[in-house]
């Protein structure tokens, strides 16, 4: 059987920020949620969360993920210490204790997996991962001889300065026997310079101890202040833009756009630079998308070509054209063939198979027939200060330059609204409809 133990309770200082480090998000996920997702695929039968600082904020953020057990370390007084607090609660759990750190997020499922089936085959007290940095300032330095016994670990605050030339470093991601581990945990003192209790030294304790080295440090990288979580998201957007090129999605200046680990393309899409996607995005074949574009929750059929422009919530068609400078807000629909030109914001509205809204209007709250043609200016005026309302467009309708609809208002198939027409009745198919003020001229007004 496995157990996971997650390292949460932290106040993250570091952070300047009023919102727990563990629920900082990276790429619109939170720390601690892309923890959990890494161990996932291992089905582990216990999972537990040791919460601190502003627990009840931890636990409420995680109230969507089922099974999950809350521990609370209060006071927070080290590694240790936080493993101490869940032996009621695993009292009569027989197999390994998996100890991940709730800021550590790039760990790769497939290196969790390696490191319990290491464990497994080893019969040690504890397997964990080690890494070599350049500069390991900070980390706890991990002596072990060639075969991978490990002989000590040494907290950097506690090392000689001999001690700290050695660049193998602890990850602080640990797989545990834990009848062993339960064993030696009552032993931990705080004889340290940080008078913590440190689950480092359990490793001295235990008859066995093996590591397993991480070629790549970016998998281990924990997160302490701003500057280490930009890196975090480098090394994510890296490897999502890598995945998907290889999958058949070109990225004409990569490092300038980012991704959300929900989106999905297709074939021979094109990604323009600086071209941003967040949320549940879907993008089918031939999309060429930006440059400048930002899109969340989007929808895309096939073909649709997009600049400078901003998609949120919105679900489009085959062989759409927007932009530039659109603006598609949640529960725009657009359907195939259809163009969305410069300025254009269109707001919970449907916009039928070929209609164009090309230049300088708003669309909110209204359903287009299919080819209609919104003429520059034409604006939808869809709220009375207390309410919204509907506005319907017949198919083949044509609005003039500068028109205003007023809602709720019904316009036929077939109709043609005259330029800087303001219309507040329905008018039937076939119509013209014009609503202008009588044009006055003053002669001789300027002399």
């Amino acid at each position: 059987m496995l157990a996971v133990a997650i390292l949460a309770a932290g106040k993250g200082t570091r952070m300047k920020s009023a919102l727990p480090k563990v629920l900082q998000p990276l790429s619109g996920i939170s720390l601690l949620e892309r923890v959990l997702a890494n161990c996932n695929q291992l089905e582990p039968q216990r999972r537990l969360v040791i919460v601190g600082h502003q627990a009840t904020r931890v636990e409420n953020a995680l109230s969507h993920i089922h099974g999950l057990e809350f521990v609370l370390q209060d006071p927070q007084n080290g590694t240790g210490h936080a493993i101490q607090q869940i032996i009621p609660t695993l009292h009569d759990f027989q197999g390994e204790l998996l100890v991940l750190n709730g800021d550590v997020p790039l760990l790769r499922s497939r290196t969790i997996e390696r490191l319990v089936q290491a464990h497994r085959s080893n019969n040690s007290g504890v397997t964990f991962l080690t890494t070599r940095l350049s500069n390991p300032m900070g980390y706890g330095r991990v002596f072990a001889n060639k075969q991978g016994f490990v002989e000590a670990i040494v907290e950097d605050k506690d090392c000689t300065e001999e001690q700290r030339t050695n660049t193998l470093t602890n990850s602080g991601i640990y797989c545990f026997d834990w009848k062993q581990l339960a064993s030696v945990l009552p032993k931990l003192s705080t004889n340290n310079s940080q008078k913590e209790i440190y689950l480092t030294d359990t490793i001295s304790l235990l008859k066995v101890a093996m590591h397993i080295e991480v070629n790549d440090p970016g998998e281990v990288l924990g997160i302490n202040d701003r500057s280490q979580m930009a890196k975090c998201e480098e090394v994510l957007q890296q490897r999502l833009r890598e995945h998907w090129m290889k999958e058949g999605v070109t990225f004409i200046d990569p490092s300038s756009c980012t991704l959300s680990e929900n989106c999905i393309f297709g074939k021979d899409i094109v990604i323009e630079p600086q071209t941003h996607l967040r949320g549940n995005c879907q993008i089918a074949d031939r999309c060429r998308i930006g440059p400048g574009t930002l899109l969340e929750d989007a929808e895309l059929g096939t073909d649709v070509r997009i600049i400078y422009s901003v998609i949120n919530g919105a679900k489009v068609g085959n062989n759409v054209v927007i932009g530039p400078y659109a603006h598609l807000r949640p529960k725009a629909v657009l359907q195939n063939n259809c163009r969305i030109g410069n300025f254009v914001e269109i707001k919970q509205s449907y916009v039928g198979e070929g209609s164009k809204v090309s230049h300088l209007s708003y669309i909110g709250d209204a359903e287009l027939g299919k080819k209609v043609n919104v003429g520059a200016g034409t604006i939808t005026a869809n709220f009375d200060g207390t309410r919204k309302h509907l506005t319907v467009v017949g198919d083949y309708t044509k609005t003039g330059a500068n028109s205003v609809l007023v809602a709720p208002i019904v316009l036929g198939s077939r109709v043609t609204v005259g330029a800087g027409s303001t219309l507040t009745k329905n008018v039937p198919d076939g119509s013209l409809a014009l609503g202008r003020a009588k044009q006055l001229i003053k002669k001789g007004w300027s002399v």
